[in-house]
Parts: C-alpha cells; structure tokens; sequence
C-alpha cells in the first residue's frame, strides 16, 4: 500500500511539473510585436475590394472595421494611414504609410502589381522591412478580378498621391484605440476574406522598381528610433513569418477551420460530461437488486451509487450483503409460503370433510324417513 502511495505521489508530481512546463511555453509563444498590428492579409483583402486607391484608404481607416492596429507614436490611438502610389512601366508600386506627427511618415506596406506582356496582373504585399523584416511577402490570388486594375493601365493615368496629412483627416474617420493583441488577431480574422488565397513567398517580382524608390520611402519612426528594427527587436529571426513558425502561434486558415475547431472543442466537452456521468452507475448491483422485492431494490440502488466508485473491497462487501438480504428475504416467503400452503391445506381439508358429513346426515334422515313410512 505504501509503495502504490509512493507511485502516485511522484506521478502527481510529474503531471504538475508538466503542466507549469506547458504554461510557460504558451506565455513565451504569445509574445507580441509591432507587425502583429497590422496583418498583411487583411490588407490584401481590403485591396482586392476597392474600386480605386481612394476607396481602398478609406477601407483602410474605416472606423467601423478597423483594419489597423498600429499606434507607433504612443498617443493611444491608432495611426492614420496614407495611400501614395509611384509607377514604373507596367508596374504600380502602392505604399501604405502611417502618419505619426507632422511631416513624419513611415513605410507600412507596399503593394506590388505588375502586368506581363500577356495582361497577366500579379499582386504582392510587401511588409516593409523595418517593420516585418526583410522579404515577408503575401501573393493574394482573387476569385474574381479585383476591379481597382481597371483604374491602372489607362491613358493619361495620374498616380495617386493622399491629399491627408497630420491634423487634416477625411470627415468619415475618427479616432480609436488599439486593441490588446490577443484580441486583434481574433478582431482580424473576421475582415479576411478567405474565399481567396494568400501564398507566403520570399521572392519580391518587383525588387527593381522597389529600389528605385527605397531612396524616397518614409522613415520618419525609423530615425527616431533606430534600434527598434524587426532585427533589433527578434535577434535571429529574419522576418515575422520565420519569428511565427518558432513562436508556434496557431491562427486558422480560413472561417470552415474556426467552425470545425470550435464544432471539435464542443464534441470533446460533451462526451467529457457524458463518461462523467457513466462512470458512477455500475448494472451488475443494480440487476440484483431488481429480483428482490421494492424495499430491497431502492435500498440496493441507493448504496450502490453512492458506493460504485470505492475500492473492491467494498464493492464485495456490497454484493455480500445484497447476497444475504436476498437469502433472508427468500427464507421467509418460503416459509410465509409453506405455512399459507399449510393453511390453505387445512381448510380445504375442513371443508371436504364438512361437505362429505353433511350428505351422510342427510341420507341417514331420509333413509330413516322412508323406512317410517314404509311401516306406517
């Protein structure tokens, strides 16, 4: 007994080392960073959803979606961001970028659409590298043609260049205040369309017109805060798509995978409950006590729940006792039986023999009668 006490304790102790392990991996993987506030999918969408890069700003600071998380100067509320756009041949190279103070920007996102000499557009999403790392890039593959690529390649096309600035905001916005972490990545799952596709690739299409363009890009945060880098803030770690594969943050794919794991998480409780309350019902108990009379049953039925989950010991103490219930309970319906039997027995025998008399009686009175008769 001392040895199986000794098991247990050092199992116990085991399963809790366990679980402190566990507990401390889950706070490491859910460690934040700056890009975690803006997810580059979600910008995809909003793109391929735009009539034109005007429209596709103003998704972008809708209030009532809140596509942005980003609030880089610390006045708790999110940056406004601009759209400025630069062309190069076929390619128009969209740069979001977040207003921090006056005349101090800084680089988000660029958004990459190319056309090939077949009329075949092809769109990345590029996380700037301060900010994502270098070559963290989204392909979006749309369902149906985005209709901002009807507003591009046309004849005397003027790039566009955001008409806000720092103070000066379109009538529609109107401040808000950052979300925690944990509940813009639920916030933004809800704004991804997941009926497209996004690939995760490490090779930019348009690295030379990017280039072009580095020497003008805004770096306003970048300057202040120059040790604030993506390779600053996770040494080892190239961009934020390697920084999730090691952190192990598990976000679905699309809604179907949200539905299904929520769907298996209810499953999972319910037969939890359900061999919960099994556990505690044994049938052998009960089936015997269902042969005894109505008292002895709910007697059986009553130790035996409350009893079912102890040791064997028990449980044979139990069948014992429910053994010589039943026997008592036999002994005496036999004899209640043989004396009823007896009973019976002997009135029947009473009223045989009073019947069988009574008959005699009569005849001797008649016979007695006749032979009056006769000697009358």
């Amino acid at each position: 007994m001392k040895t199986k006490l000794i098991h247990l304790s050092l199992l116990a102790s085991l399963t809790i080392g366990s679980l402190f392990a566990q507990e401390k991996t889950t706070v490491t993987a859910k460690n934040s960073d700056i890009s975690d506030n803006l997810d580059l999918r979600a910008v995809a969408t909003v793109f391929g959803d735009a009539k034109d890069l005007e429209d596709f700003e103003r998704r972008l600071n809708d209030p009532k979606t809140q596509i942005s998380n980003l609030d880089l100067n610390n006045d708790n509320y999110v940056d406004y961001l601009r759209v400025i756009e630069t062309v190069e041949g076929n390619v128009h190279l969209v740069v979001v970028q977040a207003v921090l103070e006056k005349d101090v920007f800084q680089d988000v996102a660029t958004i990459e659409v190319d056309r090939d000499s077949n009329n075949r557009v092809q769109v990345q999403v590029v996380g700037d590298v301060y900010m994502y790392g270098t070559n963290y890039i989204y392909e979006p593959v749309y369902v149906h043609t985005p209709i901002v690529y009807n507003t591009f390649w046309v004849g005397n096309y003027r790039p566009y260049y955001s008409s806000w600035y720092w103070g000066y905001y379109p009538s529609y916005y109107s401040y808000w205040n950052p979300f925690p972490i944990f509940r813009y990545r639920n916030h933004i799952h809800v704004h991804i369309n997941f009926g497209h596709s996004y690939h995760y690739v490490s090779h930019r299409r348009c690295a030379s017109v990017y280039n072009n363009y580095y020497g003008r890009r805004g770096n306003g945060y970048e300057r202040l805060h120059p040790n604030r880098s993506f390779a600053h803030r996770n040494s080892g770690y190239s961009n934020r798509h390697e920084l999730d594969s090691r952190r192990n943050i598990t976000t679905p794919r699309n809604r179907s995978e949200i539905n299904r794991n929520n769907t298996r998480t209810a499953t999972n409780e319910t037969r939890g409950n359900r061999e919960t309350r099994a556990t505690p019902t044994p049938s052998r108990t009960r089936s015997e006590g269902l042969r005894g009379n109505s008292g002895t049953r709910v007697a059986t039925e009553t130790r035996t729940r409350n009893e079912g989950s102890r040791s064997n010991g028990n449980r044979q103490y139990t069948e014992n006792r429910n053994n010589s219930s039943r026997e008592r309970n036999t002994t005496v319906n036999t004899n209640v039986n043989r004396a009823n039997s007896e009973a019976r027995g002997n009135m029947s025998r009473g009223n045989s023999q009073s019947r069988s008399s009574a008959p005699r009686g009569d005849s001797n009175s008649r016979g007695s009668g006749s032979r009056a008769g006769g000697r009358g």
